[in-house]
């Protein structure tokens, strides 16, 4: 199985100036883990897991308890936080290359990109372990 038949087409990006809180919004409203950054030019330039972004904010942020402090780091910009080195894949690459890349670099996500660095679509561990699943559950109901 090729990568680009697993892979999700409909991408939620934002800008390497977007902010922290735009980033938060984005995670809530769309119930995802993982936004890809992309440049001026629309090329990828990093990722930003819901993890990280939890990782330099506070828990008050957003909400009645919400200090100055809270306030100005959601201004911070993405590019100040976002991945840089980024582990990416073709479309025509196979799943179990896909693994592997997955297993060896202890990453979540795959960025999927074209020729020039565009992104094109992604692939999480959840989309992997979905398949296997599922072919388990072929394979017990034979």
């Amino acid at each position: 199985m090729k990568i680009e038949m697993l892979m999700n087409k409909k991408l939620i990006t934002l800008s390497m100036d977007a902010t922290l809180g735009r980033a938060k919004d984005v995670f809530e409203k769309k119930n995802i883990h993982h936004i890809l950054i992309t440049d001026d030019e629309d090329l990828l330039a990093g990722v930003i897991t819901d993890r990280d972004l939890y990782k330099c904010t506070s828990p008050t942020a957003g909400t009645s308890q919400e200090t100055p402090r809270d306030t100005a780091l959601m201004q911070k910009k993405l590019h100040q936080i976002m991945a840089r080195n980024l582990i990416t894949s073709q479309a025509h690459q196979s799943l179990n290359e896909a693994v592997l890349l997955f297993y060896d670099n202890h990453i979540s996500c795959l960025p999927v990109v074209d020729e020039k660095n565009k992104a094109i679509g992604i692939i999480t561990w959840r989309d992997i372990l979905k398949v296997l699943a599922l072919q388990y559950r072929k394979k017990m109901s034979s």
